[in-house]
């Protein structure tokens, strides 16, 4: 087995691998997981020379897209090892240098426990891809974490980066595997980098031009540990940050987080609010978002970056949270350069994902919304308290989550909830203990169709002018392969249901 980290000849090796032009050559690295990242780090790694072992703990012959990866790889001359067994422990007969972990490996994984007390050095993709930058020129990484809202705050802040001209791309846990982004042949001006609390568990050397967390919520308790340490994991985004922290104003936890952070010399604080901006933040002013961090006059001035309009755009409802994921991603455009105007045409431009607040449509007067999206319960409330008089559909895996608080604030808004998935009978207690005149409907079933007897069960309980809500505050995996087919499902039996009534 090779040396602990930073000790040795290996540690010593390792230190210096912090471009792509080093010298990765015969470094014998284990690559934990054949998904779509840890494909790419395989691949990358294999090309700079590397002696490359991957493994993957499921069968090739019923996952095709797996199957596919490994053919690929072993063409190409690294030794793939898949199947049960094979993620127990680390390869036999291999000394090892490295592992490279994919995001969803838990620490306590076997071969990474074994790795982790042999003393040999484990890094997640985005650590690997950080050390694979370009040694001259490397693009800036504009860092976004936080319980909800990394995926439509980043693709805000691509959006507005395009608008100013720039080669830019969203990557990291959404769009590009960061890997690719970093070792395109035609390199990008700057990054995008979304990252989950997995990444940023197994990510150390990092050092982002502007970062932000968006917010911190329980989630994930069950990967991390505890609530201590997944918080801990999102505080990692502003490690060594150079200009600008963004945080949360509404969120204390994410400004303790910066106050915790060892950045760089003359890195600023820089807060998002909903309210009128203070010195050194973004806000809302009016109608108008508003930059007071990143202006010559900015004790007396602000400058004028968009309209709540703009962040709307087509949506017939600004959900709170959207706003706060708008003044995020300008207040991160606005600390690495952009105009204002760019941040307006940025905003104008963005067309949010699929399953976050979409309209599915009308129907007797009762409009209909996907935000499946919603896999927990501090998403969840965000999506409800978009609309004053809500028919909640709601249930799924909790995977631990306490409802309490969500159910106890939402109360006044209810018309009536539809329960669904494993654990709708934890969503039900909570509705007893505190709405308990809003009237329930438990939907047991979990055959494919369950989507029309939802719909139908929530129209019933709806009245003209209300929002049945699909937010569900919980995962799909106990009834669907993922929150988008759930949102599909969903989207689909709404559409049925109109066109029966013939609107």
């Amino acid at each position: 087995m090779s040396s602990a980290p930073g000790s040795g000849s290996v540690g010593g090796r390792l230190d210096g691998l912090t471009s792509g032009s080093a010298d990765w050559s015969g470094l014998r690295v284990v690559v934990a997981g054949l998904g779509v990242s840890g494909f790419a780090a395989a691949d990358s790694l294999h090309e700079r020379g590397a002696h490359v072992v991957a493994v993957d703990g499921a069968q090739a012959d019923s996952h095709p897209a797996l199957a596919e990866r490994a053919r690929i790889l072993e063409i190409l001359g690294v030794d793939v090892r898949l199947g049960p067994g094979h993620e127990a422990g680390l390869p036999a007969g291999v000394e090892i240098d490295l592992v490279v972990t994919s995001p969803g490996w838990r620490p306590d994984q076997p071969l990474l426990a074994q790795a982790a007390g042999a003393g040999i050095p484990i890094w997640g993709e985005v650590e690997l891809a950080w050390r694979m930058r370009p040694a001259v020129g490397p693009a800036p990484w504009l860092t976004v974490t936080g319980t909800n809202g990394k995926t439509t705050t980043v693709n805000m802040l691509a959006s507005m980066l395009r608008a100013a001209g720039l080669r830019a791309t969203a990557a990291g846990n959404v769009g590009t595997p960061i890997l690719e982004a970093v070792l395109h042949p035609q390199p990008f001006d700057v990054i995008a980098v979304e990252l989950s609390s997995f990444q940023l568990h197994w990510s150390d050397s990092l050092a982002p031009h502007a970062s932000a967390c968006l917010n911190v919520a329980p989630d994930h308790v069950d990967w991390h540990g505890s609530l201590a340490e997944y918080t801990r994991a999102k505080g990692k985004v502003y490690a060594r940050t150079k200009v600008a922290c963004v945080y949360n104003v509404q969120d204390p936890v994410t400004e303790q987080l910066v106050r915790e952070a060892d950045v760089q010399e003359g890195c600023r604080a820089i807060g998002f609010t909903l309210g009128t901006p203070a010195l050194s933040m973004v806000g809302v002013v009016d109608d108008i978002l508003a930059d007071r961090a990143f202006v010559e006059q900015r004790k007396t001035s602000a400058a004028e970056l968009a309209t709540l309009d703009d962040v709307r755009g087509a949506a017939a409802t600004l959900a709170p949270h959207n706003l706060a994921n708008a003044l995020a991603a300008a207040a991160l455009a606005r600390a690495y350069g952009v105009p204002p105007l760019a941040v307006r045409d940025g905003l104008r431009a963005f067309t949010p994902d699929p399953h976050r607040i979409a309209d599915c449509g009308e129907v007797g007067g009762v409009r209909y919304v996907d935000d499946s999206k919603a896999t927990n319960p501090h998403a969840a409330a965000a999506s409800l308290h978009a609309f004053p008089h809500v028919v909640w559909v709601a249930g799924g895996l909790l995977k631990g989550a306490d409802v309490e608080e969500l159910v106890r604030e939402a109360a006044p808004q209810l018309r009536g909830v539809v329960l669904i998935g494993a654990d709708r009978a934890a969503i039900a207690e909570a509705l007893a203990r505190h709405a308990p005149d809003v009237p329930v409907v438990d939907v047991p079933s979990t055959d494919t169709g369950v989507m029309d007897v939802v719909v139908a069960h929530a129209a019933g309980l709806a009245e003209p002018g209300d929002v049945v809500l699909l937010a569900p505050a919980a995962a799909s995996m106990d009834m669907f392969p993922n929150y988008g087919a759930r949102g599909d499902a969903f989207a689909a039996a709404v559409a049925r249901r109109a066109e029966t009534s013939g609107e």
